[in-house]
């Protein structure tokens, strides 16, 4: 298999559109002329989107399949949402080759409903002492990894965003129900707050709120 960079000539996926319906996701398109087939690449919103798949990754889909199941079915179960990519299949010497479109025509995003997060922290602070320690639980309903939260400390007051403050990492990943942290220590004028690593991409697929 091999792929190829579309050109003005190159047959290429054009009006990718999509319905979701209970957990039944339908996927229509315009058949470029002379394509009998297509591979189709599915991943999850959360993970990164290869612009040249394996094979393993791919599922081939033929015209008549297409006509025939009037487009393309999936199944979209759970929580956050899914990356469609259509590549266009034309043939060198018996030998598959996928069109790359940079245009993102052939792309689409599925949303399929937020998994919600709940935190809550806990402070304990002894008189007379320069630190207190804080106890921070997340609760979640489907597993999270650790690179999608992070927590802000700042002196003063709570902060108000990721930037604002300074930025700590998660050190081991949220399984489904409740996550309670081992106790960490800061200054006493310290206040911390949970965060979206990337709020943009993570707050289409996770809600996060304090319990």
């Amino acid at each position: 298999m091999q792929y190829m960079d579309a050109d003005s000539s190159a047959p290429v996926i054009r009006e990718l559109v999509h319905q979701v319906k209970d957990d039944r996701c339908t996927l229509r398109w315009f058949w470029p002329d002379g394509v009998q087939a297509v591979y189709i690449y599915r991943v999850a919103s959360d993970q990164d989107v290869l612009d040249q798949p394996a094979i393993e990754n791919l599922k081939l889909y033929t015209r008549d399949e297409y006509k025939a199941n009037n487009g393309y079915h999936d199944r979209t179960q759970g929580v956050g949402g899914w990356v469609y990519t259509v590549f266009a299949c034309s043939m060198d010497q018996g030998e598959p080759v996928l069109i790359l479109q940079e245009d993102g025509q052939n792309r689409k995003q599925i949303n399929t409903g937020k998994a919600r997060i709940m935190y809550s922290l806990k402070q304990k602070r002894a008189l007379f002492q320069k630190y207190k320690t804080i106890q921070m639980r997340v609760t979640t309903e489907v597993p999270i990894s650790k690179d999608i939260l992070c927590y802000v400390k700042k002196e003063g007051s709570y902060p108000s965003n990721k930037t604002d403050g300074t930025v700590y990492p998660f050190v081991q990943h949220f399984n489904p129900g409740r996550n309670t942290l081992p106790e960490i220590e800061v200054g006493k004028n310290d206040f911390v707050r949970i965060f979206f690593t990337d709020g943009p991409k993570y707050g289409q697929l996770y809600e996060l709120m304090p319990e």
